[in-house]
C-alpha cells in the first residue's frame, strides 16, 4: 500500500499528457503487486505445509522408532520366556525321574513296613500278655501290701490301746464289783428289771451299794464282748465329761459295766414317745444338740489320744432326770493315733462297724475312722431331733425341703412351735457335717459350736429350768453316787464329795466323813454294818474327776457347796 502511495504522488507530477500512459502503468503494476501478493502467500501456505510434514514426519519416525525398540524388547523378552521354558522342562523332566526314583523307594520302604508290621504285631501282642502278667502282678503286690499295711496298722493300734488299757490297771475305775455283788444288786438278773436288750447283751436297773445303777451285762460269747469291754474300759476311765455317761465301775469276772442310771432312758425312745413319754420341746432338742457337740468337741480334743466314738445315734444318747443327755455305749470307740501316711489322727479297720444309717460313708468304704465319722453321724442326729422321722433317706428329704423353702413341713410339730431361724441354721448346719466327702465337713469347735452355743443360750426350757433350781439340785438332780453314803445313811444333809476315799468295804465317803467316822471308835461299815478289814482309805480319782466336771458345768451347785 506504501509503495502505491508513493507511486500515485510521483505520477501527480507527471503532465497531462502522459495521464493515460500512466493509468495503464498503474494498472498493470497494481496487477504486479496483486501477482506478488498472492505468491508470498502461496509461498507462506507451502511454507507451513512444509513444516506440518517434518513434523509428521518426525512424529512417524519416532513412533516408528519407538515400535522397533518394543519389537526388540520383546524379541529379547521372548528369548528369555523361551530361556526360562526350557529350564523348566529341564527341572520337570529332573522332578519326573526324581519322582520315579521315589516311587521305588516307597515301593521298597511298603514292603519293609509290612515286615515291620507284623513283627510289631506279634510284639504288641507279647506286650499285652506281658502287661497283663505285669498288671495283675501290681494288683497282687497292691493288695498284699495294703493287707500289710492294713495288719501293721490294726497292730499297732491294738498294741497301743492294749498299753493304754493295761495301763489303766482297773485302779482307775471308781470300784470294782463282783458277780456276787452284781447278782444280789438285781435280784440274780432278774427279768423284770431288765431295762435293755441288744447285740451287746443285757442292760439290768440294780441297786449297788446304797446307788441306784444301771449294770450293762456285755456277751462273754464272742471276742467282740471282751473287746467291748475292755474299750469302754479304757475310754471312760480316762475321759471325764458332763454329757458322758459317768462309769462307776466293773466287774472283770462277768465282763460286766456298773454305770449311773439315767431314769429319762435313751434320745430315741423318747423321740419315739415310748411308754406314752410326752414328746421333747424344741428348747430341750435344741439343749441336745448343744451338749453332745460339746462332748465330741472334748473328745476329738482330748490328749494325748483323741477318741472317736464310731457309734453315735439316738440310741446312744441317754437323758437324766433334768433331759441333760450324757453320750453312751463306747464299745466300739477308739483312742486315736496319728497316722504315719496322712499325719492325721485317724484309726484303719478291715471290720467297719456301726449303725448304717448314721455311719460315715467313707469310714465303711476305707476302713479308716477319723472325728469327721462322728460329724457324720453327728449331723443324721440333729435331722432326727428337727423331724421326728427314721434316719432312713432322711438327709435327702431335709435337702429337698430346704431347696423348696418348704422346711415346715418335714418338722416335727409335736416340738412345739420352732424358731424359723433356727431351723434354717441347725438344717443347713446337718447338711453340711452329712457331706459324702469328710473334707468338706465343718469343724464342730470352729463352725458348728458358734452357731449352736448362741441358741441355747436363747431356748430356755421352761423344764430344765425348774429341775435346775439349786435346792432341788442337790436331792434331785446330783446323781446319788456323787454324795457321801453316811449322810444318806444317816439322813443328815446330803453333801456333795469334795475329796472321795474309798474304805475297805469298798464303798466311796468324804474324806473328813469317814475319818471322824473311824476317829469315834466304829470298827464296822457305815452301809453294810459289817466289819471293816482295816481304816485305810484309797483316793478314788475317777469319781473326784466325775465330781469335779460336774460341778463345773453346774457352778450354781458348787456356789450352794460353798455357802453351806
Amino acid at each position: 500500500m506504501t509503495i502505491f502511495v508513493a507511486q500515485k504522488n510521483e505520477s501527480t507530477t507527471i503532465t497531462n499528457s502522459n495521464k493515460c500512459d500512466a493509468k495503464s502503468t498503474l494498472i498493470l503494476q497494481y496487477m504486479v503487486y496483486l501477482q506478488r501478493e498472492a505468491n508470498m502467500c502461496q509461498a507462506k501456505r507451502l511454507g507451513c505445509m512444509y513444516i506440518n510434514e517434518m513434523e509428521l514426519r518426525k512424529e512417524t519416525e519416532a513412533k516408528l522408532s519407538q515400535e522397533k525398540e518394543e519389537s526388540e524388547s520383546l524379541k529379547h523378552a521372548t528369548m528369555v520366556l523361551q530361556n526360562d521354558l526350557d529350564w523348566l522342562k529341564y527341572q520337570l523332566n529332573e522332578k519326573a525321574n526324581r519322582l520315579q526314583e521315589l516311587n521305588q523307594q516307597k515301593h521298597l520302604l511298603e514292603h519293609h513296613i509290612s515286615e515291620s508290621d507284623s513283627v510289631a504285631t506279634y510284639l504288641e501282642e507279647s506286650m499285652k500278655v506281658t502287661e497283663s502278667r505285669v498288671q495283675s502282678l501290681k494288683l497282687e503286690y497292691s493288695k498284699m501290701k495294703r493287707e500289710r499295711d492294713d495288719a501293721v496298722k490294726e497292730a499297732r493300734s491294738m498294741r497301743i490301746e492294749k498299753e493304754l488299757t493295761n495301763s489303766c490297771a482297773y485302779g482307775a475305775i471308781s470300784s470294782e464289783f463282783s458277780l456276787m455283788e452284781l447278782e444280789q444288786a438285781t435280784q440274780n438278773f432278774s427279768n423284770a428289771l431288765n431295762i435293755g436288750q441288744g447285740g451287746f447283751g443285757s442292760v439290768y436297773k440294780g441297786s449297788l451299794r446304797n446307788t441306784t445303777v444301771a449294770i450293762k451285762m456285755l456277751s462273754t460269747d464272742s471276742l467282740h464282748g471282751q473287746s467291748q469291754f475292755h474299750q469302754e474300759v479304757a475310754i471312760l476311765s480316762r475321759v471325764r465329761h458332763p454329757n458322758l455317761v459317768t462309769l462307776i465301775g466293773a466287774c472283770m469276772e462277768a465282763s460286766a459295766l456298773v454305770y449311773e442310771l439315767l431314769p429319762n432312758g435313751s434320745l430315741e425312745d423318747r423321740l419315739n414317745c415310748v411308754d406314752n413319754t410326752p414328746p421333747l420341746t424344741w428348747q430341750v432338742r435344741i439343749q441336745i444338740i448343744t451338749e453332745i457337740c460339746s462332748a465330741l468337741i472334748f473328745l476329738h480334743k482330748h490328749r494325748p489320744h483323741p477318741v472317736v466314738h464310731g457309734d453315735l445315734k439316738p440310741g446312744n444318747i441317754l437323758l437324766d432326770a433334768n433331759l441333760q443327755s450324757k453320750l453312751s455305749d463306747f464299745g466300739i470307740s477308739r483312742l486315736l493315733l496319728e497316722s504315719s501316711v496322712t499325719g492325721s489322727d485317724a484309726h484303719y479297720t478291715s471290720r467297719p462297724m456301726g449303725t448304717p444309717a448314721y455311719m460315715d460313708p467313707e469310714f465303711f468304704a476305707t476302713g479308716e475312722l477319723t472325728p469327721q465319722s462322728d460329724t457324720y453321724s453327728f449331723g443324721v442326729t440333729i435331722m432326727r431331733l428337727l423331724t421326728g422321722r427314721a434316719p432312713l433317706r432322711l438327709i435327702r428329704t431335709v435337702r429337698e425341703a430346704l431347696n423348696d423353702d418348704d422346711l415346715q413341713s418335714v418338722l416335727d410339730h409335736s416340738a412345739g412351735d420352732w424358731p424359723l431361724v433356727h431351723v434354717e441354721q441347725l438344717a443347713h448346719i446337718a447338711l453340711q457335717c452329712t457331706e459324702l466327702s469328710k473334707q468338706r465337713r465343718p469343724d464342730l469347735e470352729h463352725d458348728v459350736w458358734e452357731v449352736i452355743e448362741p441358741m441355747k443360750k436363747e431356748a430356755h426350757s421352761p423344764l430344765s429350768q425348774s429341775f435346775r433350781s439349786i435346792c432341788s439340785a442337790i436331792e434331785t438332780a446330783t446323781p446319788s453316787y456323787f454324795l457321801c453314803p453316811i449322810s444318806q445313811v444317816l439322813q443328815v444333809r446330803k453333801v456333795i464329795m469334795r475329796d472321795p476315799q474309798m474304805a475297805a468295804d469298798g464303798f466311796t465317803y468324804e474324806a473328813d466323813v469317814i475319818r471322824d467316822w473311824l476317829d469315834k471308835g466304829h470298827d464296822r461299815s457305815p452301809v453294810t454294818n459289817q466289819t471293816l478289814a482295816n481304816r485305810d482309805t484309797i483316793p478314788n480319782i475317777a469319781l473326784r474327776s466325775a465330781i469335779q466336771e460336774y460341778l463345773k458345768q453346774n457352778k450354781s451347785f458348787a456356789l450352794y457347796e460353798q455357802q453351806h
